[in-house]
């Protein structure tokens, strides 16, 4: 699932045994070395993982949201049941030795089916080595954390959460080590959610971005001016709220016909295929504008999967090409798409239809400077644009020293605290509004976190991009038409699902690699223009 966004790859399914009798691919002796039965035992493979996704995706979409609290035992041996089939079928002998017939048939076989086996050799290159007792344990170990985490969120509990991030840590460790002896097992996962990323990568990425962030919150804070919040306070009904979140969607430019709407405690979305997305929000009466932030975060991620080639949808190329570029869409939409000067009429507009009391005499200025105010807040997914990558830094450098053995769970809501003294000039009021206040951690997804960021980045040089090829930017976003902005990320992005990795994507987009200073560039303009710094 994508948490405000978590779209994954599939890296924490379970391993079994071979196959059960009728299970594919079963290429006869007698037809090997025949092309054509080759290709029909990929097309047999893949159409049935795909049927394990679509069933593992709607149950761990629809449960979080529709399940009762004593469902979720059941839910997660599912799950667990439906990945160990998946990867009995992805790691099985038939499997590789079909991979590897595929992959000497260059010349027969078309682009797509290239790009299908690569990436299902990806996959199952991630799973082969590890026995089925510790990945199965650790699908269903997630499945059980994330229970405990949503109570001792509620609860404001760390002590009832920290066994179970130190067993999480331990066996996502030993997972590491089976699949990449030779790799340090956070950067194993790192790797996971943007292929050929590690700390070496992420640690120069964020030198970069600090190098700009830090600086310019300083003067801000010394400049000693926030632009006033108050048109955009007070309590909105949450029927209304929900009706409004639909009006977004429509907004953004989603297919009603395509999405399913609910809510959750932590936002987030994902989609069973082209034809079938999913988004649950979060929906605060004295916050209206968590919900239409969400609700454009989500609406990136969901255009991202809708958007991708129809044709992939019962392959493993459907689905987005990693987690970086995945948040490359959402952040876009959410920040450089909502979060602009010239997108604030339209997105006014269609909150106010809803709360015309509350809204209805608000300035696009004026809600263009509310919602645009830098200033050091406790939780991540209420941040501001500008403060956000410190977030991030400090997950990032928690996760490393986790995984390093230089602390444990029962340090980190020390740590959390002074990281964020040191990096937002903030005091945590609570662990749930500190180390519990994202789900990712209980849902083993070690290595996510710094694609928020990187996404962030992405964003900002596919932005540039479009305006360097003579796109009206302004225009297009004061129209509240962004049908232009959908084209060319379908045209260069989103099409193109899992058959690319997204270094390709970029390089061919942009006419050049990836590179973090349209990201640094864009912060240092937007926000010293509007603190007149």
């Amino acid at each position: 699932m994508a948490d405000e966004s978590v779209t994954a790859p599939n890296t924490h399914q379970a391993a079994h045994a071979a196959p059960s009798d009728g299970m594919p691919p079963k290429t006869s002796p007698a037809a090997i070395g025949n092309p054509k039965a080759d290709i029909d035992a990929l097309d047999n493979l893949e159409r049935h993982r795909y049927a394990h996704r679509y069933a593992s995706t709607g149950i761990s979409c629809y449960g979080p949201s529709l399940d009762p609290a004593d469902a979720t035992a059941d839910r997660g041996e599912a799950l667990s049941i439906l990945e160990e089939e998946d990867q009995a079928l992805l790691c099985s002998k038939e499997t590789g030795e079909l991979l590897e017939r595929l992959s000497k048939m260059g010349h027969i076989l078309t682009e797509t089916q290239e790009a299908q086996a690569r990436i299902i050799q990806r996959d199952r290159a991630r799973l082969v080595g590890v026995p089925a007792d510790v990945q199965g344990g650790f699908a269903r170990l997630t499945n059980e954390a994330d229970a405990v985490w949503r109570k001792a969120k509620a609860d404001d509990d760390w002590a009832s959460f920290e066994p179970y991030l130190d067993r999480l840590v331990a066996q996502a460790t030993t997972i590491a080590r089976l699949r990449r002896p030779d790799s340090a097992p956070y950067d194993v996962w790192l790797d996971d959610f943007e292929h050929g990323t590690d700390r070496g990568f992420y640690d120069a990425f964020f030198a970069e971005v600090k190098q700009a962030v830090v600086p310019l919150l300083s003067a801000i804070r010394q400049k000693g001016w926030q632009p006033p919040r108050t048109v955009v306070e007070g309590k909105f009904d949450e029927r209304r709220q929900m009706e409004l979140a639909y009006d977004l969607m429509r907004l953004e430019g989603l297919d009603g016909n395509k999405m399913l709407l609910a809510t959750t405690e932590h936002p987030y979305s994902d989609a069973l295929t082209t034809n079938y997305g999913f988004i649950a929000c979060h929906v605060r009466e004295d916050d209206v504008c968590s919900n239409v932030f969400t609700m454009l975060h989500e609406g990136g991620h969901a255009l991202y999967e809708t958007g991708v080639e129809s044709a992939y949808n019962y392959t493993s190329l459907k689905g987005g090409t990693s987690s970086g570029m995945h948040e490359g869409q959402s952040r876009f939409f959410e920040n450089y798409v909502g979060r602009s000067r010239a997108f604030a009429g339209p997105l006014l507009a269609v909150m106010a239809s809803h709360f015309k009391g509350q809204l209805g005499r608000v300035t696009p200025n004026q809600f263009y400077l509310a919602v645009n105010r830098a200033e050091g807040t406790p939780v991540r997914t209420e941040a501001d644009e500008l403060t956000y990558p410190l977030h991030i830094l400090v997950r990032y450098e928690i996760e490393q020293m986790l995984f390093a053995g230089e602390c444990a769970a029962r340090d980190v809501p020390a740590l959390w605290s002074a990281k964020y003294r040191e990096y937002l000039g903030v005091k945590v009021p609570s662990d749930a509004q500190g180390a519990l206040q994202d789900t990712h951690w209980a849902d083993g997804l070690f290595g996510y976190f710094p694609t928020y960021a990187l996404g962030g980045a992405i964003g900002a040089q596919l932005r540039h991009r479009m305006i360097a090829e003579g796109m009206d930017w302004d225009g297009v976003l004061a129209s509240g038409d962004l049908s232009p902005i959908h084209a060319w990320l379908r045209q260069h992005i989103w099409r193109f699902g899992r058959s690319r990795d997204a270094g390709e994507l970029i390089e061919a987009a942009c006419g050049e690699p990836f590179s973090a200073r349209y990201y640094t560039a864009y912060l240092t303009e937007k926000f010293s223009a509007l603190y007149g710094l």
